[in-house]
């Protein structure tokens, strides 16, 4: 079986494509998966065939990724309007990243929205390979009736329903084909030495040699070859499917590309895994490639026994039918195997650096329905983030409530419909609260003195302190300038918890953070003092000395790095200043052409603002990380707003 992945924004009929390339000899057949995948097998020129039908969302860019993980080369679909190229980006990003082989196919030609070299000309600006076209359209007045394959010099003019009709080259199309074979011949020059020979002496080369070379650069991935068609019609279809027939390169190519970028023996490389989902009543599936013979149910594969291998088409048991080297099945039972991974019949592999999905950027706290539901959630919760490697699944600090890191709105709402459907876990979500914190702002001396008479022993501790702001991720320090005695030294250490206990929780409600404390003098007692009486007077000592000392509310600010195309890099400096962060400057990066990485320090209340306003700048394309880099003072109303929240939610508790 041979293996591709189609992909592309939304909108450009990926899924058309699929279902027409299928279709082109016989009825194919079709699964999906509750993630947007859809996969569908098909017969073409008397070979098996299995189509991976990527989800377009930008949020779902992860299942692209490891679907590639799988394929011997893919289809990009892309739009034929210039301005729509950088939705393309993220894929022209991942596609080279990965090294597979594409076939770049322009869509919707019947709906013309621009020129076809000026679609190309804003596709390059994204891509390291070179896009070169192999067809031109074939135009009347405004619409495109056919094209000219800049191979065989031969023209097909399109015809709804049926297979193209071979035409002479119409004259007002013969420049233009002329100028573009020529640009076509002098690329391919660059990587056969027969090819320049035969162009500097001025000859005609076949083309069947023609054909050859391009096979052969496109399986050494050299270049991105540029198709073109309406799939809604059914034009270009045959013409795609055929050079994926002969152009895309045979399953043992895909094995030692992933045994070279993943470090595997490559006659160790059993198999791929690159999709998984949980299903009711039946547990999770994983979509496995085998890459190697052998498989089976119940062969050793990662380490474990292989579970039940099933029909990708109707979940049944392929007991009797052993998968060859290129199969696509599902199994079953295989809770072994994580995604995506490599697999030798003894290992789990984890797969290369490129499969790393983006950052999320959406978070979310989860709220249960029900008792029941609570109990359930940290697991399931755990589950889902083995199959869909987009979603990270942390616990609010402070709460311990269900945090999840979602790609996205989208992302979110299919995360919720899964814990509905599948699991029964009702929830609700709500936007985590920022952590902040409080400190003091100037130095202050405090004198406590701790008296309890019960009826047996007492107690008693005095002390005097001496507290101070230190520097800026100093934390919290501890020092003693008792002299005399006047608090025994095996005190000290009690005196030192006090004071820590008391930083749990200022005045404005929030941990309080970079305070020295330093006990100065005090007294104490022969028979009533204690540790537990000296940790209550050091503890009592400096809440008095926050309550008298007006504590300052802290902010905390994040460290981001922005992943986004060129284009959109302008446009972050006003998103960062409205959100009174901080511009520290952008560099292009160096892995992927055509797109910055943007540094910039943003307020923690403010990344869900910049989420949503980085979604709508960048048409949903960019993404940032973000670390904790410091906490800084804030004041007026807004810190007045953050703390009557806190008292409002205290008092609600």
């Amino acid at each position: 079986m041979r293996c591709f992945t189609v992909l592309g924004p939304s909108q450009t009929g990926k899924s058309t494509v699929v279902e027409k390339l299928g279709s082109l000899e016989g009825t194919p057949r079709k699964s999906s998966s509750p993630y947007g995948l859809n996969l569908t097998e098909f017969t073409f020129g008397n070979e098996a065939w299995c189509a991976l039908d990527a989800p377009g969302p930008n949020e779902a860019l992860a299942h692209a990724q490891h679907a590639l993980l799988a394929s011997d080369a893919c289809i990009l679909c892309v739009s034929s309007a210039p301005e729509e190229a950088v939705l393309a980006a993220p894929y022209l990003r991942i596609v080279e990243a990965s090294g597979t082989p594409c076939i770049l196919f322009v869509n919707r030609m019947d709906e013309p929205r621009g020129r076809l070299r000026d679609v190309i000309a804003a596709l390059q600006d994204y891509a390291n390979h070179t896009l070169l076209l192999r067809q031109v359209p074939i135009r009347e007045g405004d619409r495109i009736i056919g094209s000219c394959d800049l191979i065989s010099e031969r023209a097909w003019r399109y015809r709804e329903g049926q297979t193209s009709a071979l035409i002479a080259i119409p004259e007002s199309t013969a420049e233009r084909e002329h100028e573009a074979r020529t640009e076509l011949l002098e690329h391919l020059s660059e990587f056969d030495d027969w090819l320049l020979e035969e162009l500097i002496e001025d000859r005609e080369p076949s083309s069947d040699a023609l054909y050859a070379i391009s096979s052969r650069v496109l399986r050494e991935n050299k270049i991105i070859p540029v198709l073109i068609g309406a799939a809604s019609h059914g034009n270009g279809m045959m013409r795609l499917m055929k050079a994926l027939r002969h152009e895309a390169p045979p399953v043992g190519i895909l094995r030692q590309r992933l045994a070279d970028t993943g470090s595997v023996d490559e006659g160790k490389l059993a198999a791929v895994s690159f999709h998984a989902y949980h299903r009711q009543n039946v547990g999770k599936t994983v979509l496995v490639r085998a890459l190697g013979e052998g498989l089976r149910q119940g062969a050793s594969l990662g380490g474990s026994s292989l579970g039940a291998v099933q029909s990708l088409a109707n979940g049944r048991s392929n007991a009797p039918v052993l998968p060859a080297p290129g199969d696509v099945f599902a199994t079953v039972k295989s809770d072994h195997l994580s995604l995506p991974s490599l697999l030798t019949s003894g290992a789990v592999v984890a797969p290369p650096e490129w499969t790393e999905p983006p950052t999320p950027m959406l978070e979310r706290i989860l709220v249960p329905g029900s008792e029941r539901d609570e109990n359930k959630l940290s697991e399931t919760l755990a589950k889902l983030s083995e199959t869909d490697r987009g979603l990270k699944v942390l616990q609010e600090e402070g709460t311990g409530a269900q945090l999840v890191r979602a790609q996205g709105p989208v992302h979110l709402r299919d995360l919720c419909r899964t814990l509905a459907e599948v699991f029964h876990i009702s929830v609700t979500d709500r936007t985590p609260s920022p952590t902040y914190r409080e400190t003091i702002a100037k130095p202050l001396e405090v004198h406590y003195r701790h008296r309890k008479q019960t009826g047996g022993a007492g107690q008693f501790a005095d002390v005097k302190l001496s507290i101070h702001p230190n520097e800026r991720g100093q934390g919290f320090t501890f020092g003693e300038t008792v002299k005399g005695g006047a608090v025994p030294r095996n005190y000290f250490p009690a005196v030192e918890a006090g004071a820590r206990e008391a930083m749990e929780k200022g005045p404005l409600g929030f941990e309080v953070i970079d305070v020295g404390v330093t006990l100065l003098d005090g007294q104490h007692h022969t028979v009533d003092s204690s540790e537990h009486a000296f940790r209550t007077a050091s503890k009592m000592g400096v809440r008095q000395a926050f309550s008298e000392g007006s504590t300052v509310l802290m902010q905390p600010i994040f460290r981001t790095e922005f992943h986004i195309p060129s284009l959109y890099s302008g446009s972050l400096v006003q998103i960062v200043a409205a959100l009174n962060g901080q511009v520290l400057g952008f560099d292009r990066d160096e892995a992927a052409k055509g797109w910055d990485i943007f540094r910039a320090l943003v307020p923690g209340g403010a990344l869900e603002d910049l989420a949503r306003s980085l979604r709508s700048a960048t048409q949903g394309i960019g993404y940032f990380s973000k670390s904790f880099d410091h906490f800084e003072e804030l004041y007026g109303k807004e810190a007045d707003a953050i703390v009557r929240a806190k008292e409002k939610s205290a008092t609600a508790h």
